[in-house]
C-alpha cells in the first residue's frame, strides 16, 4: 500500500517562481495546490502549474536517448548516444575549427539550475563564437542598456511594485506573464495593491492587454514607437522644469547631454509618429514627477522592436530623471542570496562590459555578452564559408517556432553535417537532430531560481528537492552537460565527469579567495572544498554559491547566516526582506558613477531622431500577443493549457477588418518579407487601427515532430513572417513587433483547398 506525502516545489514553467504544495503517492503525484506559506507567492499559481504533472506524466515525453536511423528515431543506451556524438562532433572539430559547432539555447535553461550552472562550462569547453540563445529574441535590449548604464548584463533596476504609487508599464503584460524581468507571483493582486493604496497603474500599449483592462488608463500606442514617446517625456521633464534626480545626480554622469538629446523629441514634434497627443505625455510626465514614487517599466514589447536598446534605456533614465531608481517604491536592484555578478568584487567600481568583441561571419553584427543574434543563425549554418556552422547543439529550445524567418532556419538544419539536442520532446527544432538526449522531468531534479532571483520584486531563497528519484536507467541533466563537456574538451565520451565536477568547483573557489574584495579571500581552497562534503554536483556548487554570497555564512558557521541546509530545512523558503537602496555599490563600471549616456547607445539616437518624421501610410504592422497559458511552445502539449477556444487568432480592429474584406471567425492570409501564413480572424477594438496581433509559438503543424495535442491545436508560426533582416542594431535583437505585413481574406472555401 502506497503511503501519501507531501512534497513542496517552486514551479519551474515562468517567471513568478510560484510555490507549489504536491501531495504523491508512490511515484504519482494526486494533487497540487498553491503553497499558502511560500514566503513569496503566498498561495498564488497561474493556470500554467498544472502543467508541472502534465510534462511529467506526458507519453510523448523522451525518456531514453535517440538516435537517427535511415528508418527513423531509435532509442540507445547512454554509451551509445555518447559514442556517436564523440564519432561524428570530434572530426569537425578536428577538421574545420571550433566556430564550426554552433548552440542554441532555449528559453527553458533560464529556470533550470543545473543548465545554468553546467552550460556555461560545456560553452566554455566547446569554445565556439558561435552561441546563440532565446536571449535575442527576448530581452537582450534591456541587458545591454543595463549593462553600459550599471556595469554587468544583470543590473537590471526591478520596479519596487509592492511600495510604488505610480506604475507606468509600456510593452508588458504581467498578468499574462506574471511578470517579466519582474519575478513577482500574483501581479493582479500587487497591481490591485498599487490602486488601494491610492497609487495609478497606467498602460502604454498597441493592445489593451490582460493588464490594460485593469489598468487605471491604458494609452494606445504606434508599434516601436516607445523610444520616442519615452524621450518626449524626459523632455517634458526638463522643459517643464520639473526633472528632479536628487541624490542620484552626483551619482550619475551624462545627465547634461541627455537634456540635449532630449530637447529635439518634443511631445508636439513626436506625437503623429508615436500616436498619443502631446497633451496627454505631457501629463503623463507630470503625473510620474509629482507622484510620492513611481517606476517606469518596459518589457518584451519594447526590447523586441527596431529601437529595442534606446527604449529600454530610456526606461530607467526616466528612473533616473524623476529620482525614482533605487529607492523604495521606484526601480530598485535585487540582493540575490546566490550572488552574482554586482555582488562580487570591489563594491561601486569594475570594469564594465565589453561588447562587440566579434562579429558574425556573414553579416558582421556584433557579439553581445558572449551571444550572436538567434536572427543571424540560419544564415550562419546555410552560407559557405570558413567558419561556417556545420553542427549545431540545442538546448531545451525551439528555434525554428521561436526565432525570425523560421522557413529558412528549418531548410538551415536540413544542411547540417550534425546536430544534437538535448530535450524532453521530439518538437519541430529536435526532429532535424541526429541525437536526441533526453533531459528528466522537473520533478526528477532539484530546483533554485538562479537567474530569476536576481530580478525578484522581494530577495527571497527558496530550494526544492527533486520530488522523485531519477530512475536508474537516467542521467540527470548536469550528467549530460558534463559528458558533452568531456567530449567537448576532448576527453571522450567516457570522461571521468566527477573530475570535472571538482575541477569546476575549485576553480569557483580559487577565484574568490585571490578576490581581495571577498570575505573568503585568503581562506585555504583545501578546507572550503572539504566543508562541501558530501554533496556533489548541481547541490555542492549552489552551496558554494549560498554560503560565499551576500547572506551566507561565509564558512564561519554563523547560524543565522544562509546555507544550503538552511534552505533544506525551510520548504516554503526563506523571506530576506523588501529590496533596499543599493547605489553606490551595486555598480560595476569604470567611472563608478551611473552612466546615464552612453557612447554606444547615444550615438543611435540619430536613428530614432529620423522615425519621428515618417509617414503614416495605412499599412499594416505585426506585433506578438502574450498568453497566460503559454510560455513556450511545449506547453501546447499539455491538454489543459490548449483546452477551449482558439487562442491563436489574428487580432484585427473593426476599421481594418472592413477596409480589407476580413470577416470575423474566418480566415485571413498575412503575408510579410520572409513568408505567409493563414490565419483565423478575431475581430476586436482590443487592438488599435494598423496593428494585426498574432501569439508566438505555434505551428505545430510538422508531421516528424512528436507533439501528440499540440498537433491538435497547430495554430500557424508567426515567426515565419518575422524577418531576419530586422534587428536593433545595438544588441542584436530580433525585430518581432511593428513588421510590415499585407492582409487578403481567405474564405471557408480557400481555407480548405490551402489544407
Amino acid at each position: 500500500m502506497s503511503t501519501s506525502r507531501t512534497a513542496y516545489r517552486t514551479c519551474p514553467l515562468c517567471e513568478a517562481t510560484c510555490g507549489l504544495e504536491l501531495t504523491i503517492e508512490g511515484d504519482q503525484v494526486t494533487a497540487m495546490r498553491g503553497d499558502d506559506d511560500d514566503v513569496f507567492s503566498h498561495g498564488f499559481i497561474c493556470p500554467k502549474a498544472t502543467g508541472v504533472r502534465s510534462l511529467h506524466e506526458d507519453p510523448d515525453r523522451v525518456r531514453r536517448p535517440l538516435l537517427r536511423t535511415p528508418g527513423g528515431f531509435e532509442e540507445v543506451s547512454w554509451d551509445d548516444a555518447f559514442a556517436e556524438i564523440d564519432r561524428r562532433l570530434t572530426p569537425i572539430l578536428a577538421e574545420h575549427g571550433r566556430d564550426a559547432v554552433g548552440s542554441y539555447l532555449g528559453n527553458p535553461n533560464a529556470h533550470n539550475m543545473d543548465a545554468i550552472i553546467y552550460g556555461r562550462v560545456l560553452m566554455k569547453a566547446l569554445g565556439s563564437k558561435n552561441v546563440f540563445s532565446a536571449a535575442t529574441a527576448d530581452q537582450m535590449p534591456k541587458h545591454v542598456s543595463a549593462g553600459l548604464m550599471f556595469g554587468t548584463l544583470i543590473s537590471i533596476p526591478v520596479p519596487d511594485v509592492d511600495r510604488t504609487g505610480y506604475f507606468l508599464v509600456l510593452g508588458a503584460n504581467p498578468l499574462a506573464s506574471n511578470g517579466s524581468l519582474l519575478t513577482a507571483p500574483d501581479m493582479r493582486g500587487r497591481l490591485r495593491g498599487i490602486q488601494d493604496r491610492g497609487g495609478r497603474v497606467v498602460v502604454v500599449d498597441p493592445r489593451r492587454s490582460r493588464t490594460a483592462e485593469v489598468a487605471d488608463e491604458h494609452v494606445f500606442i504606434r508599434p516601436g514607437m516607445d523610444a520616442l514617446f519615452l524621450f518626449s517625456l524626459v523632455h517634458t521633464l526638463f522643459d517643464e522644469g520639473l526633472a528632479a534626480p536628487g541624490p542620484l545626480a552626483e551619482m550619475t554622469a551624462g545627465l547634461d547631454q541627455v537634456e540635449r538629446l532630449a530637447a529635439d523629441f518634443a511631445p508636439e514634434a513626436v506625437a503623429d509618429a508615436c500616436g498619443i497627443d502631446a497633451e496627454t505625455t505631457r501629463r503623463i510626465a507630470r503625473e510620474l514627477a509629482a507622484a510620492d514614487s513611481a517606476a517606469v517599466y518596459g518589457r518584451i514589447g519594447t526590447c523586441t522592436q527596431e529601437f529595442g536598446t534606446l527604449a529600454s534605456w530610456l526606461v530607467d533614465v526616466l528612473n533616473v530623471v524623476t529620482g525614482n531608481l533605487d529607492r523604495p517604491g521606484g526601480a530598485m536592484f535585487t540582493r540575490p542570496a546566490a550572488g552574482t555578478s554586482n555582488t562580487r568584487g570591489t563594491p561601486g567600481q569594475g570594469k564594465g562590459v565589453k561588447l562587440g568583441r566579434w562579429q558574425t561571419r556573414v553579416r558582421g553584427v556584433d557579439e553581445v555578452f558572449g551571444e550572436l543574434p538567434c536572427a543571424c543563425l540560419a544564415e550562419e549554418m546555410d552560407t559557405p564559408g570558413d567558419s561556417q556552422i556545420r553542427a549545431l547543439l540545442t538546448f531545451a529550445g525551439n528555434p525554428v517556432l521561436s526565432t525570425p524567418n523560421a522557413g529558412r532556419l528549418r531548410d538551415a538544419l536540413e544542411s547540417l553535417e550534425f546536430m544534437v539536442s538535448v530535450d524532453i520532446y521530439v518538437n519541430e527544432t529536435t526532429r532535424h537532430a541526429d541525437v536526441i538526449l533526453p533531459a528528466p522531468s522537473a520533478l526528477y531534479r532539484s530546483h533554485y531560481d538562479l537567474a530569476l532571483y536576481n530580478l525578484a520584486a522581494r530577495n527571497v531563497a527558496n530550494y526544492s528537492p527533486a520530488v522523485f528519484d531519477l530512475p536508474a536507467d537516467a542521467l540527470g541533466e548536469w550528467e549530460v552537460l558534463l559528458r558533452l563537456t568531456g567530449i567537448a574538451s576532448g576527453q571522450g565520451y567516457d570522461a571521468d565527469i566527477e573530475a570535472i565536477d571538482d575541477f569546476v568547483v575549485s576553480a569557483l573557489i580559487q577565484r574568490e579567495v585571490q578576490d581581495p574584495a571577498s570575505p573568503l579571500t585568503g581562506r585555504s581552497p583545501d578546507e572550503l572544498l572539504k566543508a562541501l562534503e558530501p554533496r556533489r554536483g548541481p547541490e555542492r556548487i549552489l552551496d558554494w554559491m549560498l554560503r560565499s554570497g551576500p547572506y551566507g555564512d561565509q564558512f564561519g558557521g554563523d547560524a543565522d547566516r544562509l546555507t544550503l541546509e538552511k534552505l533544506e530545512a525551510a520548504p516554503h523558503g526563506i523571506d530576506l526582506g523588501p529590496l533596499e537602496p543599493r547605489l553606490p555599490e551595486v555598480l560595476r563600471t569604470p567611472s563608478g558613477k551611473i552612466e546615464l549616456a552612453p557612447e554606444r547607445i547615444t550615438t543611435d539616437v540619430e536613428r530614432l531622431r529620423a522615425a519621428a518624421s515618417r509617414r503614416q501610410n495605412g499599412g499594416m504592422v505585426l506585433i506578438g500577443r502574450r498568453q497566460l497559458r503559454s510560455n513556450n511552445s511545449w506547453m501546447h502539449n499539455v491538454p489543459q493549457l490548449v483546452k477551449g477556444k482558439e487562442r491563436c487568432t489574428a487580432h484585427i480592429h473593426p476599421d481594418d477588418a472592413e477596409r480589407f474584406g476580413l470577416i470575423d471567425g474566418e480566415q485571413t492570409q498575412v503575408t510579410s518579407r520572409a513568408g505567409s501564413i493563414v490565419v483565423p480572424v478575431e475581430v476586436t477594438d482590443a487592438v488599435m487601427p494598423g496593428v494585426i496581433s498574432i501569439p508566438h509559438g505555434w505551428g505545430h503543424d510538422d508531421p516528424e515532430a512528436r507533439l501528440t495535442v499540440a498537433a491538435e491545436h497547430a495554430g500557424a508560426n508567426s515567426n515565419l513572417l518575422a524577418d531576419e533582416e530586422l534587428i536593433d542594431p545595438l544588441s542584436g535583437n530580433a525585430v518581432l513587433n511593428g513588421i510590415p505585413v499585407e492582409l487578403s481574406p481567405v474564405r471557408s472555401e480557400q481555407a480548405a483547398a490551402v489544407a
